[in-house]
């Protein structure tokens, strides 16, 4: 019988899909799995970020011990060598030019045409084997190709060099027939083997996939998670049961492959399977002691902070501090990590005394003292309990009103004389400024929180 290789596209689909990228320690995770699994190639995404994602990909490449570790080399031929310095050292690195193939998507994305889309394709592969032998083309988008073009487009790439090329169906609501036949006629015009990428999106993946084996496709690309993906698991199941009567076979370890996915998944933290209702929030964070500079910014841009170079890098540091002590950190603890870290400006308003009273009958009552350039304002203000009267008091001594997007209160330490920690958000034309404020008196320790916010803000404008 006929063997299928697997090209696992797990990475590049959940990196594609997430507002967060993927940690470091989870790409390791997806990477070790699918290689465990028998896995016959990796696809990596595409670099970003040239300095860190190089360091992570090189170490994965040393990790991946058994599958081919393939990479998109970009639409310029100067990203050649970044791509290939990714993976040189893998067992079995591979460099894939990556270009859509359909009128739409090449005019429209790439403000191309065909004929120049075909110098393109020459001029990338070219590039690519210069750096490695094993070159992959894949036609993007080629199910709503002109077919001619995308024989043309094949032939291209294998006269200057691919070693073998895909067939992808990006969008998803060609029919399993259609799709066998794109293949066949692909096929027949090159002499190197053809993948296909085909999508889940009308639920057809698997059928798709077994009319383009048995019209001659030679392997198949699936994730194990992800959205739209012809799934490892479905694909592997359902060859192990009928690719006899299509004269295939695949060499994924099935005893293995439900029960490594699920450890996999695991992982990486549920918000890779992000439903609407999941993360309407859009505060599913978690960061370690592997996050870079770069996820580190992602995730307060997620959280709704603008920060500057500088802050980005104070809290990187800080971040690695906690982790070393905590392991990983959500996105409460990251929210206070930012408010003690970032922009910390000087103090135009200092905080100098409080007092309030408070019943269970009446409304609270609270006059707040603060100094601002050596002159000694006061406000006074009731509210629903002390610490909204707190801040109303504030609002009277500075004489504007902030909205007041978020407020935490929890203990650091243990016993009836725990210390307090505080930290307020408060939002200024659009933008959000964290302070955060500690003391045994929780209502202290919130005034100074909103204290601390409200410097950030007067120091920014100013």
């Amino acid at each position: 019988m006929k063997r299928i290789n697997v090209t696992d596209i797990t990475l590049k689909k959940l990196c594609g899909e997430r507002e967060i990228s993927l940690l470091f320690r989870e790409k390791s995770a997806v990477a070790n799995c699918a290689d465990a699994i028998g896995a016959d190639a990796i696809e990596l995404p595409a670099v970003k970020s040239v300095r860190e994602d190089t360091i992570i990909y090189k170490t994965l490449a040393q990790n991946v011990q058994n599958a081919v570790l393939a990479i998109p080399v970009g639409f310029n031929s100067e990203d050649v060598a970044v791509a290939w310095e990714c993976v040189k050292d893998a067992k079995h690195p591979r460099l894939q030019i990556e270009v859509p193939v359909s009128t739409i998507q090449m005019e429209y994305t790439y403000h191309v045409k065909q004929a120049k889309m075909l110098e393109k394709i020459a001029e990338l592969v070219r590039a690519a084997k210069a750096f490695c032998a094993d070159v992959e083309f894949s036609a993007l988008d080629a199910t709503r190709a002109d077919e001619d073009f995308l024989v043309s487009a094949v032939k291209e790439a294998q006269a200057n060099g691919a070693s073998l090329v895909t067939v992808c169906d990006d969008a998803g609501v060609s029919t399993p027939e259609q799709i066998a036949d794109l293949v066949a006629k692909v096929k027949a015009s090159v002499s190197v083997p053809v993948y296909v990428q085909v999508s889940d999106r009308i639920n057809m993946a698997v059928a798709s996939a077994f009319s383009a084996i048995k019209n001659g496709a030679d392997g198949v690309k699936c994730a194990m998670v992800g959205k739209d993906a012809l799934l490892t698991g479905e694909i592997s199941d359902a060859l192990n049961a009928c690719g006899a009567q299509i004269g295939a076979e695949i060499k994924l370890n099935n005893t293995k492959i439900h029960a490594s996915i699920d450890d996999m998944a695991a992982s990486i933290n549920h918000s890779t399977y992000e439903t609407e209702t999941e993360v309407s929030n859009k505060k599913k964070i978690l960061l370690d002691s592997d996050s870079s500079m770069t996820q580190v910014a992602q995730a307060a841009a997620l959280l709704g902070y603008e920060l500057s170079d500088s802050d980005v890098g104070n809290v990187y540091k800080a971040l690695k501090q906690v982790c070393e002590k905590k392991g990983a950190v959500g996105s409460k603890e990251f929210e206070a990590v930012i408010a003690s870290s970032a922009m910390q400006a000087p103090s135009t308003y200092h905080f100098e005394t409080y007092t309030t009273t408070s019943s269970n009958v009446s409304s609270s009552m609270s006059q707040v003292t603060l100094k601002c350039d050596g002159e000694i304002i006061c406000g006074v203000s009731n509210g629903d309990g002390p610490i909204d009267s707190a801040f109303r008091a504030i609002e009277q001594c500075i004489g504007h009103h902030y909205e007041l997007d978020d407020f935490q209160v929890q203990s650091v330490t243990e016993g009836k004389e725990a210390l307090g920690s505080a930290l307020v958000r408060l939002r200024n034309n659009g933008k959000l400024y964290s302070g955060n404020g500690t003391s045994t008196d929780i209502v202290a320790a919130s005034i100074r929180a909103y204290i601390n916010a409200l410097n950030k803000i007067v120091f920014e404008e100013a």
